[in-house]
């Protein structure tokens, strides 16, 4: 039996994996959808791009789900908080999602031009509005979310929606639209040819010196002391969770702590700019496979730096700090954590095994010709 502490740590460790799961995975499918407009210039063309993800779009939005029914089962708390504090940002993303599945269904059904081209704006929004808010929001994180607990720990968010569109939250949104699209243009790169895979191409390298940019300038921002949160009581890692049993004092420069610790750490950022560079010089090359990779290590490493900064902050409040919420004090039973790690020891190889078949099977390029002479099964 695993003891509560490591039990702790590992499913911080595994949400972790989730999101980034996320990331690669349903990432490009929402950069892809983002390019839509833009890297294809008529019908045919729209549709060898819609026709790159339409197959396994919906298989890669379940990182998403099961994330956030990790996040329910293993941090209650922070599931119950987050849900009601971003509740008007969840439902953006939700309304914008609702694009996805209805576009690649029923888009190229109707031979109006008017109804294909108001689909291709729908799947432009499904796919960059989420990843905005979702940057937005993430990084919100990092400068504290209004809310408190009552003495019966039942949350109480005192924030508004129009208050996430701070400028910081805004750059963090610039890093995760980029990243994400600039992902999806790696990916259409391997999967098209010709006049659409050079647009991919030529967005790829648009977007990925954005993200670059903007992810370095956010790093800046942070460093040059932006206030961060510190537990200042003794906590037991292994004690029943109890989110004001602490005392959190908010400092300048608290997010750089772990790094000045354990300057191994330093090495998570890095991966930001050690994928996102080559990535970058591989799709300068004409590499899309390299470039799809590093585009997925720099995810790694942009969504990691925020972790690793905020360990053991899951949720810091920005109104009340000692109702923060930590990997130690938000989490559920021992048992219920147990009981799911061995499902997810079980069944995450296998989810990965399966997509992996999967992709194998749909691999190859999507073509005009292919459109063509399948028009009628065709996404």
């Amino acid at each position: 039996m695993l003891d509560y502490e490591t039990l702790k740590i590992i499913w911080w460790l595994l949400v972790g994996v989730l999101l980034l799961g996320f990331a690669v995975m349903d990432g490009h499918d929402m950069g892809v959808g983002t390019l839509l407009p833009f890297v294809g210039k008529n019908d045919v063309e729209r549709r060898v791009v819609i026709n790159t993800v339409g197959p396994h779009w919906d298989g890669n939005q379940v990182w998403f789900i099961t994330a956030g029914c990790a996040i329910f089962a293993a941090w209650p708390l922070v599931y119950a908080t987050a849900f009601s504090g971003f509740y008007w940002a969840m439902l953006v993303v939700l309304w914008a999602l609702f694009f996805r599945p209805v576009g690649f269904d029923y888009r190229s059904k109707v031979a109006d031009p008017r109804w294909r081209s108001a689909w291709d704006w729908g799947l432009f929004v499904g796919g960059s509005v989420p990843a905005l808010i979702f940057g937005v929001a993430f990084v919100h994180l990092l400068q504290g979310v209004p809310f408190h607990f009552e003495d019966n720990l039942m949350p109480v968010y005192t924030g508004t929606f129009w208050g996430l569109l701070n400028p910081f939250a805004l750059l963090a949104g610039v890093v995760s639209l980029s990243m994400l699209t600039f992902h999806g243009a790696n990916y259409l790169t391997i999967r098209t040819e010709g006049d659409v895979q050079s647009r991919a191409r030529t967005a790829a390298l648009i977007f990925g010196t954005v993200m670059l940019v903007a992810f370095a300038a956010a790093g800046v921002w942070v460093s040059s002391g932006m206030p961060g949160y510190v537990i200042t009581s003794v906590v037991d890692p292994g004690a029943l969770p109890n989110p004001l049993d602490k005392t959190v004092e908010i400092q300048a420069g608290a997010w750089l702590g772990n790094f000045a610790r354990h300057p191994l750490l330093w090495a998570v950022p890095g991966a930001g700019f050690a994928g996102g560079l080559p990535a970058l010089l591989f799709a300068w090359v004409k590499k899309p496979v390299l470039a799809f990779v590093g585009s997925a290590v720099a995810e790694l490493g942009v969504i990691g730096t925020a972790g690793v900064a905020m360990f053991p902050f899951i949720m810091p409040s920005s109104s009340d700090p000692r109702s923060s919420l930590t990997v130690w004090d938000s989490v559920s039973s021992h048992l219920t954590l147990e009981v799911m790690f061995w499902a997810a020891l079980i069944f995450t190889p296998i989810v990965i095994t399966y997509t992996g078949w999967a992709y194998k099977m749909m691999a190859g390029k999507v073509t005009n010709a292919y459109i063509e002479s399948n028009d009628h099964s065709a996404y």
